[in-house]
């Protein structure tokens, strides 16, 4: 007999979302610097006559800032630097802090550290001097997330986008084409996962934006000031909101979706009236349900577009708005689609109609997002060379295909919506109400074992075990005759077919939009390498930098060569990849290699890079931060046995 999967089918979509979550979600991308540092006053590496009165930086966007957000330190390594750092004339790109009167001469360190206005943390450091450049001891170690924080914190990202999807496809789904126990499922179940995972967004965001560890998520100070800044704000918005759609979800699936029967009508008032009064009513009810669902749904979806990319930059104005109605469509389409596969899946009965009002949904979805994606793709990507040479546009580039993808499957879909006629739906509502029904003599006598009452008989004299096993194997073929009245339908399992091809490159698409919040965008980046290269000099931004450096430990087939690649070698995040090969070229493992990269001259470091083995021969470090610009020492360790090792040193410019 088929075994029956129907009711598992939520939580094998959720079995799937969360092993894309596991491959693509904590890892896949270092936390990137959204807000670009474009100028500096006193500007990097400049000598100035006299002591400024104070040090201001420039962002390519708007930045929160704290009590440390900008340290100033002498050659000694003594903090100068006087009140708390603020935006210099109220822009919020800006940040300035006093200095001390009466400072000598010699080279200082400005360190930095700050949030982007679309919530991502940032750091880095540049230095300056007054009357001549001097050596200095003053230390900058860079902000590090901690990885298990930076994990967490970016699986509740992935969960909330996933939840807001669920919630309001599914509602959309309910209130206007049809509700059932599996789009109810899938409603609540989107409710559940935005709830606990916003929740969990509080807790971390402190530690996230600090660098502290996975114990300092409950110190009341740093969820109290998180709660005081604009990404916080919005959290405690959604969690508020979550509330007012708890009390939607229970009126939706509640009283509203009950179907009426025969109402008693105490008042004597006829049938035509109690039903025209239930009408109204419905109506009433439905028209509530309309407005108040959709000034909830804007509004959570709102708590995005204020804390992150729509909210800094060009025309946030508009871009929030904007942002607002893309959330809003890419919950409709894909939310409804995992209501829509819930329902087919499960072979519940489902009109021709409800599909088809579904599919105009789905295109008006489309539209939205076609309409509301070139416009940010403009505002967020700004040129053509953006587009190919910045992470932010080639996933652009990734989304924009799979969105095409989806388009095409819907087409499909849409053909074979229009085939569908009510026929088996019908059918497999009255397999399910006749097996339901107990069988009776057609004498009418009520004996024997297929009459009622001999059936009531002979469960009156099995045990409870028994008894219990016997209608575990009647619900059993009940539902396979569903199943095979489901599958019956042509019609309905091609449109199950391309529903749930649909929904699996949804989930896909799901997880790419998410990377992108977490990418800096390709305008900001070009912006901060124009910015680089336009100053007075600097150095032209050369792109990756790589290092052989051969070696040899002395035991047997201890000689060969490390390459070590560091990408884009620029100030902030990189990526360092180092590649071990033979005297053949062949790449070849060894039991161990470090590298840790060191500024000699102001004596920043030795950095060690956190290297994982990725391909033979080959280990990778991302998100490896270098707070400043200059000329840095690489310290290469290789092990080729448990006694042979070899430590090698070599340069590389950093810009």
């Amino acid at each position: 007999m088929r075994t029956p999967i129907t009711g598992r089918l939520p939580a094998l979509l959720g079995m799937l979302l969360a092993a894309l979550l596991c491959a693509l979600g904590p890892g896949a991308a270092p936390a990137s610097a959204h807000a670009a540092l474009t100028a500096t006053d006193p500007a990097d590496g400049s000598v100035v006559k006299a002591a400024p009165q104070r040090v201001t930086l420039t962002f390519s966007e708007g930045v929160l800032l704290s009590a440390d957000s900008v340290r100033v330190l002498d050659p000694h390594g003594g903090r100068v630097d006087e009140g708390r750092p603020a935006h210099a004339d109220g822009k919020s790109a800006t940040a300035a802090v006093g200095l001390r009167p009466g400072l000598g001469d010699g080279t200082y360190t400005v360190a930095w550290q700050a949030v982007s206005a679309d919530s991502h943390p940032v750091a880095g450091a540049f230095t300056f001097s007054i009357g001549a450049p001097s050596k200095t001891t003053a230390k900058v170690a860079p902000t590090r997330i901690d990885p298990t924080v930076d994990a967490l914190y970016s699986t509740g990202r992935y969960a909330a986008y996933a939840g807001f999807v669920l919630l309001v496809g599914g509602c959309v789904f309910a209130g206007v084409c049809r509700t059932s126990r599996s789009v109810q499922r899938i409603a609540v179940g989107g409710w559940i996962a935005l709830f606990v995972s916003t929740a969990a967004l509080i807790l971390l965001r402190g530690a996230y934006t600090t660098g502290k560890g996975l114990g300092s998520v409950l110190e009341l100070s740093l969820i109290s000031d998180v709660l005081t800044t604009k990404p916080g704000a919005a959290l405690l918005s959604r969690l508020l909101l979550l509330s007012a759609a708890a009390v939607f979800l229970a009126v939706l699936f509640g009283s509203y979706t009950r179907e009426d029967g025969p109402s008693a009508r105490k008042d004597g008032s006829s049938a035509r009236e109690q039903d025209g009064r239930t009408a109204r009513e419905r109506r009433d009810v439905a028209f509530g349900l309309a407005v108040g669902g959709a000034l909830v749904a804007a509004g959570l979806a709102a708590t995005w577009a204020m804390a992150e990319h729509a909210s800094a930059g060009l025309q946030s104005w508009l871009a929030m708005p904007v942002d607002v109605l893309h959330l809003l469509g890419v919950a409709a389409w894909l939310g409804g689609l995992a209501a829509l596969l819930a329902t087919l899946w499960n072979g519940e009965a489902i009109p021709r109609a409800a599909v088809l009002r579904f599919s105009r949904i789905a295109f008006a979805s489309v539209c939205v997002l076609v309409a509301t994606g070139l416009y940010q793709s403009w505002r967020q990507v700004g040129s053509w060379g953006a587009l190919t040479g910045t992470e932010y546009g080639r996933l652009l580039m990734i989304k924009v295909g799979l969105v095409t993808v989806l388009v095409g499957i819907a087409a499909v879909s849409r053909r074979w919506t229009a085939r569908l006629t009510d026929g088996t739906a019908r059918t497999v509502r009255t397999v399910r109400t006749e097996a339901k029904k107990p069988r009776t003599d057609p004498k009418g006598k009520g004996k024997g074992k297929g009459t009622s009452t001999g059936t009531a008989k002979a469960k009156g004299d099995l045990s409870p075990e028994r008894a219990a096993q016997l209608a575990r194997q009647q619900a059993a073929r009940t539902k396979a005759a569903g199943l095979r009245q489901r599958d019956a339908d042509e019609n309905r399992s091609g449109l199950r077919r391309s529903v749930l091809a649909e929904t699996g490159v949804a989930v896909v698409l799901l997880v790419v939009t998410t990377l992108l919040t977490g990418t800096q965008p390709g305008r900001s980046e070009t912006e901060q390498l124009r910015a680089g290269t336009d100053r007075p000099g600097a150095p032209a931004a050369t792109g990756p930098a790589e290092v052989a450096i051969p070696f040899d430990t002395g035991g047997t087939n201890g000689r060969g060569k490390a390459t070590v690649r560091i990408d884009p070698a620029r100030s902030g995040d990189n990526t360092l990849a180092v590649t071990v090969t033979d005297p053949t070229g062949r790449a070849v493992d060894v039991p161990e290699v470090d590298v840790a990269l060191t500024e000699t001259e102001k004596k920043i470091g030795p950095l060690r890079a956190a290297l994982k083995h990725t391909a033979p021969g080959r280990w990778e470090a991302t998100g490896f931060q270098l707070p400043m610009a200059g000329e840095w020492q690489l310290t290469l360790t290789v092990r080729t046995s448990d006694i042979d090792q070899i430590t090698e040193l070599g340069n590389v410019k950093i810009n």
